[in-house]
């Protein structure tokens, strides 16, 4: 039904429905299966969502000790009501470290559209729910509209760290988080699109290096700042700002631009933060012996 963002909105726009309602029957075209089943099976996914926030809201610590407790740290100082940014925007934070703190404690998680990026959408989901008070089919359709775009990207250019570097995997999530959030606050698709390239523009160029070669430092605080981009494009977006290059030409610049980036900033744990000399150290403490020479 649709390749590219520019056919995803112009369908949307020209049978008047919304990108998640296209999204829902694409699946349905591709997969043969009904609605009910669809559905069902985006509303499972929400549920592993709401409880792995839940959980990293909890507080939990990976088995490195690298992370874990930040969002609770975050939490008490939303809590204390002397932040300097807004509260829904620290909320969304929270619950997007919340959720990769989960992940990097071997809880379960919904890759979305990595296991590295995984917080970005429900961060951002769950944040403005406090605020818009969506109902439970609305939160579904949410994540439908995030996949249309994640859908895009995955075929036009990439959502893998080792092949595009992190502005692939958070960069993808924080795109497809933006343009859901515009869709749920009732912007256009046209300001879905414009909200998923403001973000993505943003996010171009960002390495994927994590410390160890594991999904947690830098993964989870890039979630958060993923979620503090989504949050700021869709309000950028809603309120008629328009990104001058076309979402379609940001999705094929960024994986032009991950084609280019060097072998050591593509998840090899080879260069950017994993290789400076605390990286380093967190590396061998860890494993007592670097990346490359572990059997």
């Amino acid at each position: 039904m649709f390749r590219n963002v520019a056919e995803l909105v112009e369908l949307a726009e020209s049978q008047q429905m919304k990108i998640a309602e296209v999204m829902i029957r694409q699946e349905m075209e591709v997969t043969g299966r009904s609605r009910e089943e669809i559905f069902a099976q985006m509303e499972r996914n929400l549920q592993v969502m709401e409880q792995a926030v839940e959980k990293g809201l909890a507080g939990v610590s990976s088995h490195s000790g690298l992370t874990g407790g930040d969002a609770v740290l975050l939490q008490a100082y939303i809590q204390k009501g002397n932040f300097l940014s807004g509260e829904t925007i620290l909320d969304a934070v929270s619950k997007a470290v919340a959720t990769n703190e989960v992940n990097a404690a071997m809880g379960t998680i919904c890759a979305t559209p990595t296991a590295g990026s995984a917080g970005v959408v429900p961060g951002t989901l769950f944040a403005i729910k406090e605020k818009l008070k969506p109902t439970r089919e609305q939160m579904v359709e949410f994540l439908f509209t995030a996949g249309a775009f994640g859908f895009v990207i995955a075929n036009n250019a990439s959502i893998s760290g080792a092949a595009g570097g992190c502005q692939a995997e958070v960069g993808s999530a924080a795109g497809m988080a933006a343009a859901a959030l515009v869709e749920m606050a009732g912007g256009t698709p046209s300001q879905a699109a414009e909200a998923m390239a403001i973000t993505l523009k943003n996010m171009l160029g960002l390495v994927c290096d994590p410390v160890a070669g594991l999904v947690e430092v830098p993964c989870v605080k890039r979630n958060a700042m993923g979620a503090a981009n989504a949050m700021i494009a869709a309000d950028m977006a809603l309120a008629g700002v328009k990104s001058r290059i076309p979402c379609d030409e940001v999705i094929d610049a960024m994986f032009r631009i991950g084609q280019s980036m060097p072998l050591a900033l593509k998840e090899t744990a080879q260069g950017g933060l994993a290789a400076t000399p605390t990286g380093r150290a967190l590396e061998a403490k860890i494993f007592g012996v670097p990346l490359n020479e572990r059997e």
